[in-house]
């Protein structure tokens, strides 16, 4: 018998957990990923970070990058401005944290509640969703999810036990869960999958633990 290949984008945001996607979140992500024979599509938006951080300092440096440009570290390269990429081209996609997610992908660090979400990842991931394929998210990154399905859906998700986010995220019409750092919470009749990651977690292996997890139950979405 010959085994569907299953096909997960990977949505970035830049690169450094300051100003773009969390790296640790991304690789985890990745690693797990490939272990479990998945085919990774990596893409990010192709704009202006909003940003730049001195990781070293934690303070602005006054530069300009692309999100794309930089997301592309990560992926060493092989990589896909989201703007060109369609639901009909994944089974699956996870959305790793970091600030990029809350400052590239859409604007809640500057808005809260009141955020709007990037016009090229809010299509797919709304496609995503029409089609009913699991969408999972890590870290700060479940705050997209609650923008674009809390009104209409009331999406259940995680970003661990912040009870300023959490409240924000029900504001926009989420379920919000707390969770520790590896555990996942799944949305299953909306196909979600949340992990709060580095929203709580001090050690890698943590983050590693909790990307596994929700590497798993996105796959087993994909199969149901």
């Amino acid at each position: 018998m010959v085994h569907k290949i299953i096909r997960v984008g990977v949505v970035l945001s830049g690169c450094g957990v300051m100003d773009g996607s969390e790296i640790h979140e991304a690789v985890c992500t990745m690693l797990a990923l490939d272990q479990a024979g998945a085919e990774i599509i990596c893409m990010a938006p192709n704009q202006p970070q909003t940003d730049v951080i001195d990781h070293r300092t934690n303070v602005a440096a006054g530069e300009s990058r692309n999100a794309l440009v930089e997301a592309a570290r990560i992926a060493r390269g092989h990589i896909r401005d989201i703007a060109a990429v369609r639901a009909d081209d994944l089974d699956a996609v996870i959305l790793p944290g970091g600030f990029g997610a809350t400052k590239n992908l859409c604007t809640f660090a500057a808005d809260g509640d009141r955020c709007k979400v990037n016009a090229a990842v809010e299509c797919l991931l709304r496609d995503m969703h029409r089609q009913g394929k699991p969408i999972g998210a890590l870290c700060i990154a479940p705050v997209l999810l609650a923008r674009l399905f809390g009104p209409d859906y009331k999406v259940e998700l995680t970003i661990g036990r912040n009870p300023d986010v959490a409240e924000k995220l029900e504001r926009m019409g989420a379920r919000h869960k707390s969770a520790a750092a590896h555990e996942i919470i799944v949305d299953k009749k909306n196909k979600i999958v949340t992990c709060p990651c580095y929203m709580l977690a001090e050690r890698i292996s943590e983050v590693y633990q909790g990307a596994c997890r929700t590497v798993e139950e996105v796959l087993r979405l994909t199969r149901e």
